[in-house]
């Protein structure tokens, strides 16, 4: 499946995570278990834009909120693409409400709300779920 990356909430550190294991992730240096579930990884204020800035690979933020029916919908889309992409893209999802500070920093007005960042900057941005082919394609066309 391939690597992706995560910011350890503890200690800040950003760490390279394997996919292909059955283990848990944990932080490489100070060992506290990583938010990653699969290939996705659950955003917070205190680790957000940490990892955009400093990700090798392009990030996929999906801001969400556990009330919003699309947001549900698009869930399993989002998830399918994160397996699909493993190795190639970093995906995110990251709850606006809790995380309200990084939601009101993106301007984000809607949700669901998909965002790419590389380097730390946004390069594309699609609001309300979509099909998964669509958002496949999307992915593709953005990350070029």
């Amino acid at each position: 499946m391939g690597k992706t990356y995560s910011v350890c909430e503890k200690c800040g550190q950003m760490n390279r995570v394997d996919l292909n294991t059955n283990k848990s992730a944990v932080c490489g240096s100070c060992k506290t278990e990583l938010p990653v579930y699969g290939a996705l990884i659950d955003g917070s204020d205190k680790t957000f834009q940490k990892l955009i800035a400093k990700s090798p690979l392009p990030v996929v933020v999906d801001v969400w909120a556990q009330w919003c029916g699309p947001c549900r919908s698009f869930a399993p889309t989002f998830k399918e693409a994160s397996e699909n992409f493993a190795g190639k893209i970093v995906f995110v999802k990251l709850d606006s409400d809790k995380n309200q500070q990084s939601a009101g920093q993106l301007g984000i007005r809607s949700i669901p709300t998909i965002l790419i960042f590389r380097d730390g900057v946004e390069i594309a941005r699609q609001s309300g779920a979509i099909p998964s082919e669509q958002f496949a394609h999307w992915l593709e066309q953005s990350i070029r």
